[in-house]
């Protein structure tokens, strides 16, 4: 029985360390018969190395979300790869120490734009980088950390979360009409690079311990990469502008 991504093509950024959801996803999407390419900023050789462990070879290359060079020559390098793209995994996140932690109201701007740029606007950018490559349509799926709320901790990733999360539903709608579909995976915490990066940390993730519906591991990013690698697929042929939870549930519970 072939795989749900068989014959499909998927870019996938932000593969860091085996506790991340990128790297789930792009394990699975092999599983699922999916050809895949990796993106990494700023150590390429680090994700070179972490692409060893997964289940097939994959060619990692080099890119800045927010460098317009690295982003004009991104079509012709993944072209010359694989050919064209059925799908995009947006798993990139960023904020300066002083945007975390307890800082929320003594931020600069500076520090606040740059958050801006690498969480979310990079949605925008690298999905129109890599467009000339889906001419029979295809899937961009990102992921979040639900931004209906205020979260301890969490500051100015909050924000920048929100706009993401918007900026998904607007490419959701303009790009519709080249059946583009745009989605969203909201995942619970779990204990990745991204996440050991935020003071406090512990105290976030806390909060499931005591509301999540289901028993929420830490330690188990595959539930989410399973929820990308869904809305990658074509089960999903009309969902677009949707935020999917894998959450263990608390997005549903009040306290």
């Amino acid at each position: 029985m072939s795989g749900i991504l068989e014959g499909k093509r998927v870019l996938i950024t932000g593969v860091l360390t085996e506790a991340s959801i990128a790297f789930h996803t792009a394990k699975l999407a092999q599983e699922q018969g999916a050809e895949i390419i990796l993106t990494a900023f700023p150590r390429p050789t680090l994700t070179e190395r972490i692409a060893k462990k997964l289940p097939k070879p994959a060619k990692v290359i080099e890119l800045d979300v927010t460098n317009d060079e690295h982003l004009g020559r991104l079509a012709d390098v993944v072209g010359e790869e694989l050919g064209g793209l059925d799908g995009v995994v947006h798993s990139i996140g960023f904020a300066p120490q002083d945007a975390l932690g307890g800082n929320f109201l003594n931020t600069p701007f500076e520090s606040v734009a740059t958050a801006l740029h690498v969480s979310a606007f990079s949605l925008k950018s690298l999905t129109m980088a890599c467009l000339p490559l889906m001419q029979n349509g295809g899937s961009v799926v990102g992921l979040t950390f639900d931004a209906q709320y205020a979260w301890p901790q969490y500051d100015w990733m909050g924000p920048a979360k929100a706009a993401l999360e918007a900026t998904s539903r607007y490419m959701a709608r303009d790009l519709g009409k080249q059946n583009i579909r745009c989605n969203l995976i909201s995942a619970g915490p779990l204990g990745s690079m991204a996440a050991k990066s935020i003071p406090g940390f512990s105290d976030l993730a806390a909060v499931w311990d005591s509301r999540s519906p289901l028993e929420w591991d830490l330690k188990d990013p595959e539930p989410a990469g399973r929820g990308v690698v869904a809305l990658l697929s074509d089960w999903f042929p009309k969902t677009t502008g949707e935020i999917v939870h894998v959450d263990g549930g608390l997005h549903a519970i009040g306290a």
